[in-house]
């Protein structure tokens, strides 16, 4: 009788059909989302804890601080109003790359959820994070410590990348460090909204939807 039923219920299916359901992308996406609201600690109520605003907001006062360095020297040219209309047209044009390739794909895609991710760790983490954790959670959401070996590698690398960019573009001549400037300003302006909008999401109870990548130990 069992095995009659087994093979009625087998020829239900229509013929090339698979017994196991597929599960599109869409599909694959609603259970990440409903696995993460059914976590012990709730998505606002992480983003709403003290440390995971400091590490959020501490990070978004160092962009704002690289900001406030490099938008004087790049906003030069349009009050001085002395550069060459092909001059103008590679400014328009850093501008637009810089948003596209720093902003959107480095910040939006990938590392500003990131940032608010791992800043929410600090508040679900159990036991509590150390102190030093949390006192330098801009820098431990930035992935910079206590994470996985990928991450510290890549999060260090572009760090100190763009630190010796920094120091090369200050040696340009007007107006192409204005130029450069300009377009980096766009990019960490755009970084800097898309974590904000990211973490306002968070607090509403969606959360960014990444792996934070901690260290092994910690998953």
């Amino acid at each position: 009788m069992a095995a009659a039923s087994s093979a009625s219920g087998a020829a239900a299916l229509p013929r090339g059909a698979s017994a196991r359901p597929a599960i599109g992308r869409a599909a694959r996406a609603d259970l990440i989302a409903a696995s993460a609201s059914a976590s012990p600690v709730p998505t606002a109520d992480a983003a709403r804890g003290l440390r995971t605003a400091w590490g959020v907001c501490g990070f978004l006062g160092i962009l704002a601080q690289a900001i406030g360095r490099l938008a004087p020297i790049a906003m030069q040219p349009i009050l001085q109003r002395d550069i060459t209309m092909l001059q103008w047209g590679l400014y328009g044009g850093t501008m637009a790359f810089f948003a596209y390739t720093e902003g959107y794909k480095a910040f939006q895609c990938k590392f500003s959820p990131l940032v608010v991710q791992r800043a929410m760790t600090l508040s679900t983490r159990s036991p509590p994070p150390p102190l030093l954790h949390s006192a330098l959670a801009p820098f431990y959401s930035m992935g910079l410590f206590h994470a996985s070996k990928k991450r510290k590698t890549v999060s260090w690398s572009i760090s100190l990348g763009v630190a010796c960019i920094i120091g090369l573009v200050k040696r340009l001549p007007y107006p192409w460090r204005s130029v450069v400037d300009a377009g980096v300003c766009t990019g960490l302006l755009w970084g800097g909204t898309s974590i904000g909008v990211i973490y306002l999401r968070a607090l509403a109870g969606k959360s960014p939807g990444v792996d934070p990548e901690l260290p092994k130990e910690d998953k």
